[in-house]
């Protein structure tokens, strides 16, 4: 006879639903003897009075389990409210502060590379070409740093210590704390048997700013998760342009996509309208040459960074006035539908009281009832995601002010740039349209029309105008 034998019956389990039908029924089943030590349980002695109560136990041993986590969790919601971090694995790039352990400093020999991995993201890199050139360095991955340094890390051992997975590059660009933060409450758990993590919805986190260095700035960290969201790929020839992802036709708003072969000279790839070459839509030609988009971009963007250095103040006034026209005129707009919105929310629950009421009265069948209460369901969760969409709206509206001073900024670093750079780009733009060739002339003329990212379209021209007027 197989026998298993353990300290007490805690040991064998504290669910105590578990652990009776183990008990009473598996090991039963399959021939097997149970002994609980210090509890005199056997199992081959069913009629011993210790085996009466160990019902009474196993549901004492599960209470007692329940309590201490509760205990647990009433400790680590305390100190998550307070924004003590609750992770102990601290972030790549930072290590505990030796004279407060709940505080964070900059480690200085891992921030560099951290700064490297967003920067390279900026430039239109993505997670696996990230992990590549940072392997090809030599770069020590995150857990081989700690391991080295002697910390302790969940994190298995790689076979190879300069091996970078592109989940890690991903975790690194995804991680609010390198902006300064402590987030905390990312994730939980069902029950004290259920210990798989789930993600807590963002808006349910509680995050803390400003309780340790920054690695990484708040404009930086935003932008990466814009460039992070148009996931585009390489083309099959390994070539890749600094515009992917940023371009995109000016009629039907499909993207332009970038086409390439190993047989292509520099001058010969070019972008083209997705919805023309998939003949899905009923758009033109729309096509530009790579390099003459690049220069059509540069003269733009080089004309526009020396406009706002030389004429801030200027630039200043005319870009605030046309700011407050176009943004009390869509904030008008959008608060008149969110009013619309919320006064329809009331109808929708005052309308399901009265069908509730008729459906018990007998007016209202079943059946209709369930129909009815599924379309006014499916209303309201309509209206409450437009309404979320809404006051979002109108928060980025009235921000547009503080977004012309964080532009003004973000041009003085680049006073001095003398060639596009594709950081740059991306910290300044947010798109290229391009618009269908004029050919009126008799030549093929090309325009193309850029939105900068916290701004929109700057009317170059017409600033222009007025300086020299």
């Amino acid at each position: 006879m197989a026998v298993v034998l353990s300290k007490d019956l805690s040991r064998l389990g504290r669910n105590s639903s578990l652990t009776g039908l183990y008990i009473n029924f598996t090991f039963p089943k399959y021939g097997v003897r149970y002994i609980a030590i210090n509890d005199h349980f056997d199992t081959i002695d069913p009629n011993s009075t210790d085996n009466d109560v160990a019902g009474i136990k196993n549901w004492f041993n599960e209470f007692f389990a329940k309590d201490t986590s509760r205990k647990i969790r009433a400790v680590q919601k305390a100190k998550g409210e307070q924004g003590i971090p609750l992770t102990t694995n601290v972030p790549f790039g930072y290590r505990k502060d030796p004279e407060d352990r709940t505080k964070w400093v900059v480690d200085e020999a891992t921030a560099p590379v951290v700064k490297r991995i967003f920067k390279l993201c900026m430039e239109g890199r993505g997670p696996m070409q990230i992990a590549k050139l940072l392997q090809a360095e030599r770069v020590l991955n995150p857990t081989a740093h700690k391991r080295r340094d002697g910390i302790k890390t969940p994190s298995p051992e790689t076979a190879d210590p300069y091996h970078w997975n592109p989940n890690t590059v991903v975790h690194i660009l995804e991680r609010r704390e390198y902006t300064g933060c402590t987030v905390n409450f990312k994730t939980y758990t069902n029950s004290i048997w259920d210990k798989k993590q789930r993600e807590t919805p963002i808006e349910k986190q509680a995050v803390f700013y400003n309780t340790h260095p920054a690695i990484i700035e708040q404009e930086v960290f935003d932008k990466v998760q814009e460039i992070r969201k148009q996931r585009h790929r390489r083309t099959k020839t390994g070539k890749s342009s600094l515009f992917s992802g940023m371009v995109y036709c000016a009629d039907c708003g499909a993207k332009m996509r970038y086409c390439t072969t190993n047989y292509f000279e520099k001058r010969q790839d070019h972008f083209v309208c997705a919805s023309y070459r998939s003949n899905t839509g009923t758009c033109s030609a729309h096509f530009i040459r790579a390099v003459v988009l690049e220069e059509l971009v540069w003269m733009h963007m080089k004309t526009v960074i020396s406009y706002v250095t030389r004429h801030e103040a200027h630039f200043r006034a005319v870009m605030e006035h046309r700011l407050q026209l176009s943004s009390e005129e869509a904030v008008r707009g959008y608060k008149k539908r969110l009013a619309q919105a919320e006064r329809r929310l009331g109808e929708l629950d005052r309308l399901f009281i009265r069908i509730y009421e008729d459906n018990v009265a007998g007016k209202l069948s079943d059946e209709r009832f369930a129909l009815m209460s599924k379309t006014y369901e499916d209303e309201q969760a309509h209206l409450k995601v437009e309404i979320q969409t809404l006051q979002q709206e109108i928060e980025v509206q009235e921000r547009q002010i503080e977004n012309l001073e964080q532009f003004i900024q973000r041009v003085h670093k680049y006073k001095d740039l003398d060639e596009l750079t594709p950081y740059a780009l991306r910290e300044l733009v947010k798109g290229v349209y391009i618009e269908a060739p004029d050919k009126s002339s008799g030549k093929r003329r090309q325009n193309i029309r850029i939105s900068y990212d916290l701004m929109g379209f700057i009317p170059l021209n017409e600033l222009m105008k007025e300086e020299t007027a």
